[in-house]
């Protein structure tokens, strides 16, 4: 059963940190169409907080298309992303994890791991768009 958890020290609205979790989940694969996806009741008792916030971050899903509702049975996955091969994965998240080593042993704190990954980013997407 997928399970959410949230991060108050993020600054990001708890109903956007559940919208993220869902496309985070899709995309790695944790979620398919059709999967099940916890009551709102459920979520909020978990995580303490008000169930408008879960209501909110449902009815995002569904205005994304990600998300529905079924009458009685809860809300499901309606729509499925390709998720990556899991040996692209694994590949990816060993190198990631020795660049956040590095960085780590130069000093940078989260913030500036943070600012550095939007910043390469962006500039990343900028040369792609300079090519096409």
């Amino acid at each position: 059963m997928f399970r959410f958890r949230l991060d108050g020290s993020s600054g990001v609205p708890p109903y956007l940190q559940l919208v993220h979790q869902v496309r985070q989940a899709l995309l790695l694969g944790y979620l398919q169409e059709g999967d099940r996806l916890p009551t709102v009741k459920d979520v909020a008792a978990d995580l303490v907080i008000n169930p408008n916030t879960v209501v909110k971050a449902y009815r995002q899903l569904e205005h994304e298309g990600l998300a529905g509702g079924r009458p009685g049975q809860g809300t499901f996955i309606t729509a499925a992303s390709a998720p990556v091969a899991p040996e692209a994965q694994q590949d990816l998240r060993a190198s990631l994890e020795a660049w956040l080593r590095a960085a780590d042993e130069a000093g940078l704190d989260d913030e500036a791991v943070t600012a550095l990954i939007a910043v390469a980013r962006r500039d990343l997407k900028k040369g792609k768009e300079r090519v096409r």
